[in-house]
């Protein structure tokens, strides 16, 4: 029996102005012979951090992007995963929250020791190229739920002009 670790995680849906979805490709540092895939910028939650606190505390981290909690929004989607990463178990709550900017120059220079050690790219993916690709993503239906998110005009998207 598999004993997970309860984790609060915040993920954040980045697009640019091209419909373009920002993702980063990792690996498990302890089981690199799995393989790698790609995610959405984010992560887990400090303690008494709020998600839309820990959403905009990730996105400056990871992507140098600096936002408020008012300038993300809303969560635009909620979901549930297990899953093993550097030999923890994991159950993450996880919200989503969509965030729009005009254009955005990546930068990962806040990256945790951890990060720099398993995230070994970036880029924008278009989402025809997200249905399209045979790599793994995270969630399993990004590419759904980006296209759903995008045609919905009562989703009310977060972000900057920037």
């Amino acid at each position: 029996m598999t004993v997970y670790t309860p984790r609060r995680a915040a993920r954040v849906l980045l697009v640019d102005a091209a419909g373009r979805l920002l993702l980063f490709r990792g690996f498990d540092p302890a089981r690199p012979e799995h393989g790698r895939w790609w995610f959405t910028p984010g992560g887990g939650l400090d303690p008494g951090e709020t998600y839309a606190q820990g959403a905009t505390r990730e996105l400056a981290e990871e992507t140098g992007l600096r936002l408020s909690p008012a300038e993300v929004g809303e969560p635009v989607h909620t979901d549930v995963i297990e899953f093993p990463f550097d030999g923890v178990w994991y159950r993450q709550e996880q919200q989503f929250f969509l965030v729009r900017v005009a254009a955005h120059e990546v930068d990962t220079a806040g990256f945790s020791e951890v990060e720099r050690g398993s995230v070994d790219g970036h880029r924008w993916w278009s989402g025809q190229e997200l249905a399209g690709t045979a790599e793994r993503c995270y969630p399993p239906d990004l590419a759904e739920l980006l296209a759903r998110l995008l045609s919905d005009p009562a989703v009310a998207p977060g972000g900057a002009a920037c």
